[in-house]
């Protein structure tokens, strides 16, 4: 059954900014999740607990939450990958601790340093620290639609892995397509797959690039399946530092307008979040790949005819 209404997570802070080769100071990056938070946005993954000699772009992630803003109704995650990590997210006082698992050996090992199996162990260590500190507990499946590496990523691996999160107390997974290579008949598979595998009581969504242009149509398709959340990044900024060419989170204005024109709820101010995108435009020379930011929004940009013959 499609969605009527859908949580938009905003990851521009996080994965939006770790890969662009401009470091963003501490200040920049507080006033960019400050402008998110104020558009209706309910959820941010804004900062990653991992080592900054690995992604110095998310280095002073406590400071980051120390000083950014916290609107009412608003979550805040952060990306932990190991106990340490979940340890640092406890104390910066973020809402959600997010972990991830690779559906790829190989890609697993080049993300984290760690088999799949351990990484799934490292979970289980995080998630009583994060359990017994009333946060919430979410993770990401990643390459979940296929690997830079070994290629074709079997479902059923898919589908396992997310069943000993849900079951290590995961209350959310997301299945993201880190590469931009899925298409809508793989979201169709994998949604059904993992939810007869993990039950009704887990939240799932999905986490989409648009890097060979099927973002939409995969998140269309996700909508469709009945998903409870999608996370995005403003303008379409980032991807993944440790897979090739994974460049083209989807634009959260863009993915806004076509919810909103579907009929589906996102309680967000689009209009007030191409703005946060024009804004974030500006610290880079080339243009950010969102599409609403440069065409408006629709019908709102329709003019009478007496008003085009001017």
């Amino acid at each position: 059954m499609a969605s009527s209404k859908i949580e938009i997570c905003e990851v521009g802070p996080r994965d939006g900014l770790q890969s662009e080769p401009r470091i963003w100071s501490v200040d920049e990056r507080i006033e960019l999740i400050d402008r998110l938070s104020a558009t209706g946005v309910s959820r941010i993954e804004a900062v990653s607990f991992v080592n900054p000699k690995r992604v110095p772009q998310m280095a002073d992630a406590e400071t980051v939450m120390a000083k950014i803003k916290r609107p009412k109704g608003v979550v805040f995650a952060g990306l932990a990958l190991n106990a340490r990590g979940a340890e640092r997210a406890i104390e910066a006082g973020v809402d959600e601790v997010r972990y991830v698992v690779v559906a790829s050996e190989t890609f697993n090992q080049r993300n984290q340093g760690a088999s799949i199996d351990d990484t799934l162990a490292g979970f289980s260590e995080i998630a009583d620290k994060v359990t017994q500190a009333n946060l919430k507990l979410s993770a990401t499946v990643a390459a979940a639609f296929g690997c830079p590496f070994e290629g074709k990523v079997e479902v059923s691996r898919v589908a396992s892995i997310a069943k000993q999160l849900a079951d290590g107390g995961c209350v959310e997974i997301g299945m993201a397509d880190t590469i931009g290579a899925g298409v809508p008949t793989q979201v169709t598979e994998i949604y059904g797959l993992v939810r007869d595998a993990v039950g009704s009581d887990i939240g799932l969504g999905f986490h989409l690039h648009n890097t060979r242009n099927t973002g939409f149509a995969n998140a269309a398709a996700a909508a469709m399946e009945g998903v409870q959340f999608l996370d995005s990044s403003v303008g379409g900024l980032g991807g993944c530092p440790f897979a090739p060419k994974a460049t083209g989170n989807i634009a959260t204005e863009d993915l806004c307008f076509m919810l909103r024109n579907m009929g589906i709820e996102t309680g967000v101010d689009i209009e007030a979040l191409v703005e946060v995108a024009n804004w974030t435009e500006s610290f880079f020379e080339a243009p950010l790949p969102g599409q609403i930011m440069k065409a408006g929004l629709f019908p709102e940009t329709a003019r009478l005819p007496e008003a085009a013959a001017k």
